[in-house]
């Protein structure tokens, strides 16, 4: 290790690997068996678990890029199983969250900024060069494919796809596919439903679910109500209709004209 700076008040694990030129602050906190690459800092505040890697230049736990943080104490939380690659950089939070959290066996890929007080949930793959603004919640199991931007306070449901050069400015509803400018719903996530064990009548419900919620020409309101009456209560239904009703941005549009 060429250089690498660790501080005295910072707390490692057992088994940590770490490469040339890497700084570690006070007040951080590395779990077991997590490897970090050359170059790589990790700043005040930041929580990492288990068996992660960090790769070269990464910055974990910058200052917040946002006006309203006035040097108050808040963290950076990372979960267990992570993968975070190259020039990855991900800030803490602000007043408003107290933290930016991310969960457990995440990808994270090169160049991928993650703003203030975000919230991350479990298995999720952020691609390459995704920047994502402050306070964006990404449900478990989504995928945001490369050099998509994602506004402030976005919200993207469980089980999505969204497709790469896409810009994100309204709610994404769960386990969809999205794509296009403005940007649409193009049908279920298909792929990643599938290899999540959901079988084809449970596919079949939440497509007829979003016929409606996409198709029905005189609001969303009455989509939703329409929903509730027509369809049992089922998990994935009712995540759904949770999801519209407390979607504060408004929801992705649908099908085209």
């Amino acid at each position: 290790m060429k250089n690498t700076f660790v501080h005295t008040n910072a707390s490692l694990g057992v088994n940590i690997t770490l490469g040339n030129f890497t700084t570690i602050e006070d007040d951080v906190v590395i779990g077991d068996n997590t490897c970090i690459g050359n170059n790589v800092t990790i700043l005040s505040g930041t929580r990492i678990g288990a068996n992660c890697q960090i790769h070269s230049n990464s910055i974990l736990g910058g200052i917040p890029q946002d006006l309203k943080y006035r040097n108050e104490y808040t963290l950076l939380e990372i979960g267990n199983d992570n993968i975070i690659r190259e020039f990855v950089t991900i800030n803490k939070g602000t007043i408003s969250k107290m933290k930016t959290l991310i969960g457990n066996s995440n990808l994270i890929m090169s160049n991928a900024h993650i703003g203030h007080d975000c919230i991350i949930g479990n298995n999720c793959v952020i691609g390459f060069s995704v920047g994502m603004a402050g306070e964006v919640e990404v449900g478990d199991w989504s995928n945001i494919s490369g050099l998509t931007a994602v506004h402030q306070f976005s919200i993207i449901g469980e089980h999505t796809m969204i497709s790469g050069l896409s810009r994100v400015v309204k709610d994404v509803p769960p386990y969809i596919m999205a794509a296009n400018d403005p940007l649409q719903y193009l049908g279920l996530n298909l792929v990643g439903l599938k290899r999540r064990g959901f079988n084809s009548k449970k596919l079949e419900e939440i497509k007829a679910i979003y016929r409606i919620l996409f198709q029905e020409k005189r609001n969303t309101k009455f989509a939703v109500q329409l929903i509730e009456n027509e369809f049992e209560q089922t998990i994935e239904r009712d995540k759904v209709l949770d999801f519209v009703r407390q979607s504060k941005r408004g929801i992705i549009k649908g099908y085209r004209e």
